[in-house]
């Protein structure tokens, strides 16, 4: 019997990590398009403002609203369940650190590709959605003890399903975002 528990451990690994597939696709999905088809902006690789101070409105970018931060908060939540869960070793750091790396990359490519602007703010909550996603695995491998692996794997996986079929129900709603255009703001010298 004892053979059995180490491909349980490993099957159970492998679920997950298909799980947390799943959830980075529909995170980029939902952080790049909305949701909606994949495009490429019209202002790719034109300049274009980035937002360096959090949660305010600065240069041409208004502030953020309470709205756009919650759903932001909310979305990486789950990132940071997955982590515990495949990683239980990691420190509340690393689990913030690689939250913060996904993010800078999630803003660096809507940037890039013009489905969105570099924020600053966006960096901050995400990596805070994650760290509450750490917070919950925390707390439930202190209640759960040795059946976290357990616990935590049916909670990610639930949540993933969950996400998938949320997902499904947005994208057959007459809800969207509609076309997303990008904004190209052009700027002019001043003339004496």
């Amino acid at each position: 019997m004892p053979s059995s528990s180490p491909n349980r451990s490993r099957r159970r690994r492998g679920v997950l990590l298909g799980a947390f597939t799943i959830y980075l696709v529909l995170l980029a999905w939902v952080v790049l398009w909305k949701l909606e088809v994949p495009w490429i902006g019209e202002a790719a690789g034109l300049d274009r403002p980035v937002k360096l101070v959090p949660f305010v409105a600065s240069g041409d970018a208004g502030a953020n609203s309470p709205a756009e931060m919650t759903i932001n908060l909310v979305l990486f939540i789950p990132f940071g369940l997955f982590l515990g869960a495949l990683a239980p070793k990691w420190s509340w750091w690393r689990a913030g650190l690689a939250a913060l790396v996904a993010s800078l990359a999630l803003e660096i490519v809507q940037q890039l590709i013009s489905t969105g602007s570099f924020d600053t703010t966006d960096l901050i909550v995400n990596t805070a959605g994650a760290l509450l996603g750490w917070g919950v695995y925390v707390l439930v491998r202190r209640a759960a003890g040795p059946r976290t692996p357990v616990v935590m794997s049916r909670l990610c996986i639930t949540v993933s399903a969950l996400t998938l079929v949320a997902v499904a129900v947005f994208v057959v709603s007459p809800f969207h975002y509609g076309p997303q255009r990008d904004v190209v703001v052009e700027r002019t010298s001043p003339t004496p």
